[in-house]
């Protein structure tokens, strides 16, 4: 598999803290791949650092198979645009006079693809309007275009949906998937809001206290989130005899409750543990959140 990042023993230290603690990680060419984790978690600092915006303490990192000791990690570097913390745009100008900036900061010849690059992200029309009077999400699409002039291939948005009102979320979305499918931009998108993240990430990677607890993709994902039928009954030992008994995958999760994994015969279940005096409570479907699959991962009690 191809990687356009690639981490390895990454660490970050400031005096006592470590903020990046031995990261490896790996974002596949072609990807969406959400980082997730808490606030504090070290997402941002892994971002900085790959923006070159700061220098590890130990470890290393690849963009593009280009080391980040080497002097042409430069040009990979151009190859990727990215929107840390908040966006980088000037209150005073237009989203149209913004995007010339860039472009003049980027040292490009000219401004062509400019209008194609406004209505992209939906800010076509905004005209002689200036930024401070745009919308938080109209800003957030200002700095994601502002982060594509150049046209790099690799996308870095750094919890790009904070503070964004329900449609501002769907607008976000929408782009990105039509940036990744459309125009083949791997996008690596940190974030908290996990259950938005499942909307859109392919890849995934799991950070806590500056290391990555797991990666995986969507797939492997939605297996382990997987949908389950939850039974609660007033003998949990006698439920597992009989779920081995009819050959049915299943967790126990505490002393009266089980989740299974199959659709059985809820008839021929019921009469076989009334059987065995075994009464259900209740039963229902079940299917593990993200956020649940992140705090079985990292364990709770800790502040978001």
């Amino acid at each position: 598999m191809d990687y356009v990042l690639k981490t390895a023993n990454l660490s970050k230290h400031y005096k006592d803290f470590k903020a990046l603690d031995n990261l490896t990680m790996h974002v596949p060419k072609g990807s969406i791949y959400g980082f997730v984790g808490r606030n504090g978690a070290g997402k941002t600092t892994l971002i900085r650092l790959v923006c070159g915006l700061q220098s590890p303490t130990s470890g290393d990192y690849e963009l593009y198979d280009i080391s980040n000791t080497d002097k042409a990690i430069a040009g990979s570097r151009r190859r990727m645009g990215a929107v840390v913390e908040t966006p980088s745009i000037y209150l005073d100008m237009t989203a149209e006079d913004n995007l010339k900036q860039q472009y003049r900061i980027l040292g490009l010849p000219s401004f062509d693809g400019l209008q194609e690059l406004l209505k992209l992200v939906g800010l076509e029309n905004t005209g002689k309007k200036k930024a401070k009077n745009f919308s938080l999400g109209m800003r957030q699409r200002l700095g994601i275009a502002i982060a594509l002039c150049g046209s790099p291939d690799f996308l870095v948005l750094d919890e790009p949906i904070n503070g964004l009102d329900p449609q501002g979320i769907i607008e976000i979305r929408e782009l990105i998937l039509k940036l990744n499918r459309e125009h083949k931009i791997t996008v690596l998108i940190s974030s908290h809001i996990l259950d938005e993240l499942s909307k859109l990430a392919t890849h995934y990677g799991f950070i806590d206290s500056g290391r990555i607890v797991r990666e995986m993709s969507a797939e492997e994902l939605e297996d382990a989130c997987r949908k389950c039928m939850r039974i609660t009954v007033t003998n949990i030992r006698t439920l597992s005899r009989v779920l081995d008994e009819m050959e049915l995958e299943y967790k126990i999760i505490d002393d009266r409750t089980a989740d299974i994994y199959a659709k059985p015969n809820i008839t021929r279940l019921s009469l076989t543990l009334a059987d065995e005096d075994c009464e259900i409570i209740s039963i229902e479907e079940h299917d593990e959140s993200l956020e649940s699959f992140y705090i079985s991962l990292v364990g709770g009690g800790k502040n978001e």
